[in-house]
């Protein structure tokens, strides 16, 4: 991804595997900050998942591959670094794929370099398929951060806008904000800024105005588990945006790799949902907002019945609801997805 700090402008991958160790930008310190937090260890691993110092699901599942390969390098336990990373977040399925890539793999650590290469590759995929959908002048509502840091590069949901404005298309991008913790505003903002995308942040509760209104042409968010009958479960917030565009009339995608996608099951009522601390909803940094005596509930998901989406941007092209029959038998004929 394209980032300038100090006046100087490079690319640097969310996550990647150097000197057996695992690097990747804290995505806690942005914007203020690009810090690169380094893992040693399987804990470590754990440690930058479990506190979201890495976040998106394909992204999760990479440091789980190079945290593993780095783990049989180290000569750690497998077994047990394989428990410790597999235990970290329930919800993102790409986490799940990650590891039994690399069991099947031995824990290689060019296996963890294929995955991660795959995954970047397949993400720029989706972006040159979803780019077909952005119009000159589209305004787009998008949802959490699906961009090159919940990846390694290109995002999921934010790729096609980033090949939109590469092509030279003017969009307008409205970013929830993402409450509790602000991903829209803090990292969703700060990728477009780099790009030089136009966007504008919006209060989680702003969307509906601005739909009614007119002000948005289509929605993208991206995924964290895909079940097989569509349903699908991203940040919490992202079921009233999509019930919120139907009503209006809005085209509503959902971008996110194959490895998004779990078949096993039928439906989303049986995707488990992660719920954090009290804290995150309770407190901004180190200020209280909340009544001493007042206590949350902290679901960091939530699920959009399938009969919201109006089609799923993949790397093997767009599906329907109804048609995922057929992208499972793409996905069953793609070696990598097996």
């Amino acid at each position: 991804m394209k980032v300038t700090t100090d006046g100087q402008t490079k690319n640097i991958l969310a996550v990647w595997m150097e000197d057996n160790c695992v690097r990747m930008i804290d995505q806690r310190k942005i914007p203020e900050a690009v810090e690169i937090y380094t893992a040693r260890t399987s804990a470590d691993i754990a440690r930058s998942i479990k506190d979201m110092i890495v976040r998106g699901a394909p992204a999760i599942g990479v440091a789980a591959a190079y945290g593993l390969a780095m783990a049989k390098n180290a000569g750690e336990d497998m077994q047990k670094a394989v428990d410790l990373i597999g235990n970290t977040r329930p919800t993102a399925f790409d986490l799940f794929k990650a590891i039994s890539y690399m069991k099947a793999n031995s824990f290689d650590s060019g296996a963890a370099r294929r995955y991660a290469n795959e995954i970047t590759g397949r993400c720029k995929k989706i972006g040159e398929i979803g780019n077909m959908l952005i119009k000159q002048n589209s305004r787009i509502l998008t949802h959490c951060n699906a961009g090159a840091l919940a990846v390694v590069d290109w995002g999921t949901a934010l790729a096609p806008m980033r090949i939109a404005n590469s092509e030279g298309k003017k969009i307008t991008v409205f970013v929830d904000e993402t409450r509790p913790r602000l991903q829209g505003a803090r990292l969703t903002a700060w990728e477009l800024g780099q790009e030089g995308i136009e966007h504008y942040i919006i209060a989680d509760n702003a969307a509906g105005y601005f739909m009614k209104k007119g002000e948005i042409d289509l929605a993208i968010v991206g995924a964290d588990r895909i079940a097989a009958n569509g349903d699908f479960a991203n940040k919490i917030g992202t079921y009233e945006k999509a019930v919120l565009a139907k009503e209006n009339g809005i085209p509503f995608y959902v971008a996110a790799p194959g490895s998004t996608f779990d078949f096993s099951l039928k439906t989303g009522d049986l995707i488990p949902i992660e719920e954090r601390g009290e804290e995150e909803v309770l407190t901004i940094g180190e200020k209280r907002l909340a009544p001493e005596m007042s206590r949350s509930r902290n679901p960091a998901f939530d699920v959009t019945p399938s009969k919201y989406v109006t089609a799923y941007i993949t790397e093997y092209g767009l599906f329907q609801p109804d048609n995922l029959r057929t992208l499972k038998a793409k996905m069953d004929a793609d070696l990598f997805m097996r």
